[in-house]
This record gives structure tokens, sequence and C-alpha cells, in this order.
């Protein structure tokens, strides 16, 4: 069963670094993210064919040029969380800080999308090479890819945009520090145990719902076209089902109370969220053809 569960997370993680993140990308602003985004493909490309490979050097060996890619890409957050914070005017490296312009709390959430991919791609190096990265089982590993490209690049960035786009009340702040919290508190919480993983689940339950809401209520009514509200719809509606599994699937872990098993968690919340959230959303906000954030 744990073979089939696998390949679906591989190609729940291919759309996702083929699709997904790269229109995420064109979302942000900034040189350093437009350029990362235009070499995006070769790197992306051989991780792809990396999951459909015997794990292996050779294998693991794919996946190296996606794993500098995205240490550029969480090098780049850092550089702008200094040029938003004025370190690097301070610093004299620049005579003026550029000032985005947005609230702090979508500003942090989009720091967080552009630093977790970095952590998919650890795991997917190790897993590819078989190496037991921190001691955790190869298919932890692979499960912690599809995690941190979903829930840490794009419900972070999405949560960033609807903060934005809604304005600056105490929800969208909410939704744009939730999930970035919340993320971190569920990679606590695989070193720290499931009663931890269950409080982040929480929290980012928590934010994504709230943003999931926002979309609805707010950013989508605005919409130009049929096409783009029931892309923003689809993406609401498919958020909160799968969140309500995200929590349940925690609280299993955590009590021992009856919960779906792994092989359907990836197959309902993992695809529904890569497709029915993950892609919809980014095409959709692609065709409101807001300012980058």
């Amino acid at each position: 069963m744990m073979g089939v569960v696998i390949v679906v997370v591989h190609v729940v993680v291919a759309i996702v670094l083929l699709t997904v993140v790269p229109i995420g990308l064109r979302l942000v602003a900034g040189p350093e993210v437009a350029a990362l985004r235009r070499v995006w493909w070769t790197p992306a490309g051989l991780a792809v064919v990396s999951l459909w490979l015997p794990r292996g050097p050779l294998t693991g060996a794919l996946t190296l040029p996606y794993l500098l890619l995205t240490a550029a890409l969480a090098a780049a957050a850092a550089w702008r969380a200094a040029t938003a914070t004025g370190l690097v005017r301070r610093a004299g490296l620049v005579r003026r800080a550029p000032g985005p312009g947005h609230p702090w709390p979508a500003q942090l959430a989009v720091l967080t999308a552009l630093a977790m991919p970095l952590i998919g791609a650890s795991a997917l190096t190790a897993e590819r090479y078989g190496y037991l990265l921190f001691g955790f089982e190869l298919d932890v590993l692979a499960l912690t890819v599809a995690h941190f490209h979903v829930a840490g690049f794009t419900a972070a960035l999405v949560a960033a945009l609807v903060s934005r786009q809604s304005g600056r009340g105490p929800l969208a702040a909410s939704a744009a520090l939730c999930v970035p919290a919340g993320t971190l508190v569920v990679l606590a919480g695989f070193f720290l145990g499931d009663e931890i993983e269950l409080v982040g689940a929480t929290v980012l339950t928590a934010g994504m719902w709230a943003a999931g809401w926002l979309t609805w209520r707010h950013v989508r009514p605005t919409a130009p076209d049929r096409r783009t509200r029931a892309l923003l719809a689809t993406s609401s509606v498919v958020l909160a089902a799968t969140m309500v599994l995200a929590l349940s699937w925690a609280l299993g872990e955590a009590t021992g109370l009856p919960h779906l098993p792994i092989g359907w968690m990836a197959a309902t919340h993992g695809v529904a969220n890569a497709l029915g959230f993950g892609l919809c959303g980014v095409l959709a906000w692609r065709r409101l053809r807001v300012p980058a954030i």
C-alpha cells in the first residue's frame, strides 16, 4: 500500500514543482525572484525525473540543481527581509532600502513562502539518495517534500496575497501569521512529537480557513470574469474540506482516535490540496493581474 502512496505523492510533487511553484513565483516581486524563476525549469525538471528512478547516488545527484535553486530562493528571502527592515541600508549596501508597502504579516508570509521550498528540496535530495536525514524514514521524507511545497510555499503565498488584498483587519493578519507559524510548528513536531505537530496543524488550519474565507468573501466577488471566480471558489472550498482531513489526521496521530490511513490522506488531502487549492489558487491570482507582492 505504501508503494501506491509514494506514487501518488510523487505525482503531487511533480505537479507542484512544474506548475504551482513557478506560477506562484510570478506573483512575487523582486529581480532576484524573477531571475530564479527564469532558470526554474531545468533544475525542477531534473528533480521530477529523479522521482521515477530507483534511489541511489546518481538519482540523488539529479536533485542537486534544484536544491541549489531553492537555497538561492531562500537567500532571496533573506535579502528581502534585510531590505524591508533597513539592515542593508544601515550596512551601506544600498542607498535606500525599498519599502514593499505591504502589511508586515503579509511580508512575513511571503518570506516563509520563499524559504520553505528549501526544506522540501533537502528532504527530496536525501530521499532520492536513500539517506535517512535526521533519522527519518524515506517514506516520511517523501511526504515532507510535498508538505513543504504545498503548505510551506503555496499556502503561505496565498495567505500573503489574501491578506494584502482584503485589507489590514485582524482576520487578514491572522491568515498571514497563522500559516507560517503553523507550518513551522508542524516542522518542530517532526522532531518533538505528535502533540506538537497537532498544535501546528491546528494553527495552520486556522490560518488556511481564514485565508479561504477571505478569498470567498472579499476576493472572489471582485474577480473580473466567471472563470476566475470559479477558480477562487474551488480553491476556497477545497481548502476548507482538506484542512478538516489534516486536522483529524493530526488529532488521530496524537491521541489514537480513528482517522484516515496515510494512503487515503495522500489520495484525498494531498491531491486535492495540490490541484484544487494550489493550482486553482495560483492560476486565479494570476488571472486577477494584481501587483506582485
